[in-house]
């Protein structure tokens, strides 16, 4: 089987890297990858849908997996699928759940299933009116899609206020925001929850948790990631069947009645409150960092799993009884602005470890670090500390000028 993946990230070389142990695969493609990617797959330099749908047909491509959402909320499922291509990832229409806010939370109302108390407008004044019945902390969002930096936690009613203000004018960000969510803020803990879906049917991955803030202690700013660790301890195994009775097989059977059956991976991110579980936002593709510690935890053949769901048949899937810890090493400058590039050495890699490659370009035959995220170092082992500490000796082996990482990552499991 030849596969295409699109993206140039480290959630995309970590699928690329875990494709290659399946048997059944032959060539795999990336577009456009990134300066590590081509040691294990082909890199392919476009980015226009049309002319990656015209490369699949000509290099006998028999499975397209999107990484992005970008790509997948602009249509590119529904390009290939129109070429009679195969590929694994939901519609334009059925990306609609991670592509607007408002449309995800009306969604979730019409389905009945749990969220925050909300409101959805472009109307400064109904959004300061709603904001005035909320007590304590206040959540504003941009409607649109903003690389994970649209939320804004507003520690009172005046900055929810100004943050809806600056929203709506464009300020902030762009036509992203000239429409907003105004949530109440829920205090409990957070989980990622991931399934693979066919459209009607759906299997569950390992419950994840994400490490949004810069520093350690969840101090510092927000990031697109620092870190992650799976299975998480936190979701009991009731609370897996909750989610997936009363988020995943609802959301499923509401994308059907609308006449958008959604197939492709659904990203549920959750927050607990007192065991109750409320979706805080759907994404419509594998989490960055998440995937990179699922990938290594998944058993048997992957292509196979994704090709099943991609026709409609999915069937099940197997995973190993190991816990996967993974850490981001971020530029100097990260998550600010651009760093100066710097050349990345790697020394030896411990056993049941290795690196998923992100913000790197290749130059001279040396790997450089020329992006915010650069890479994770992802551990593995029978136990979440020891896939802890075996992350964190792959960190030690890693130097590159000016790398920052958290060094509490999985905290919340081992505290």
């Amino acid at each position: 089987m030849n596969i295409l993946i699109i993206g140039s990230g480290g959630r995309e070389y970590a699928i690329a890297r875990r494709l290659r142990e399946d048997k059944g695969v032959g060539e795999i493609f990336m577009a456009p990858g990134n300066g590590a990617s081509e040691k294990i797959a082909t890199n392919v330099k476009t980015k226009n849908y049309d002319e990656l749908a015209d490369f699949a047909l000509s290099h006998g491509v028999d499975l397209t997996i999107v990484g992005p959402e970008n790509a997948l909320t602009e249509g590119v499922v529904d390009i290939f699928k129109a070429r009679g291509l195969r590929i694994f990832g939901p519609s334009k229409a059925a990306a609609r759940l991670e592509g607007s806010k408002a449309y995800m939370k009306e969604f979730l109302a019409k389905n009945h299933i749990k969220t925050a108390r909300f409101i959805n407008t472009d109307d400064l004044g109904a959004a300061c009116e709603f904001i005035d019945t909320l007590e304590g902390r206040v959540v504003v969002k941009a409607d649109g899609l903003c690389a994970g930096k649209g939320v804004i936690i507003a520690t009172n009613r005046d900055e929810a206020k100004a943050a809806a203000r600056d929203m709506l004018s464009g300020e902030s960000f762009g036509d992203a925001g000239k429409r907003v969510v105004i949530e109440e803020y829920l205090d409990g803990f957070e989980l990622s929850f991931f399934a693979i879906c066919d459209g009607e049917n759906f299997v569950s991955l390992p419950a994840a948790q994400d490490h949004k803030k810069l520093m350690d202690a969840d101090k510092g700013p927000n990031t697109g990631g620092m870190g992650a660790y799976a299975p998480s301890p936190l979701a009991s195994p009731e609370l897996i069947k909750r989610v997936e009775s009363e988020v995943v097989a609802p959301t499923l059977a509401g994308m059907r009645a609308e006449g958008n059956p959604f197939c492709g991976v659904l990203f549920v991110g959750l927050m607990i409150v007192a065991g109750e579980p409320y979706v805080l936002e759907f994404n419509v593709r594998f989490g960055d960092p998440e995937c990179e510690v699922l990938m290594p935890l998944i058993e048997g053949d992957l292509s196979k799993l994704l090709a099943d769901a991609a026709d409609g048949k999915l069937e099940k899937i197997t995973l190993k009884d190991e816990f996967a810890v993974g850490v981001v090493m971020a530029s100097k400058n990260y998550p600010y602005g651009a760093s100066k590039k710097a050349a990345i050495s790697v020394g030896q890699i411990p056993t049941n470890a290795h690196i998923a490659y992100a913000g790197v370009t290749s130059e001279n035959g040396e790997l450089i670090a020329s992006g915010g995220r650069v890479l994770v170092a992802v551990g593995l082992g029978k136990t979440i500390k020891e896939a802890q500490q075996t992350a964190y000796s792959l960190v030690s082996q890693i130097k590159f000028e000016g790398a920052k990482y958290r060094s509490d990552i999985a905290y919340q499991a081992l505290r």
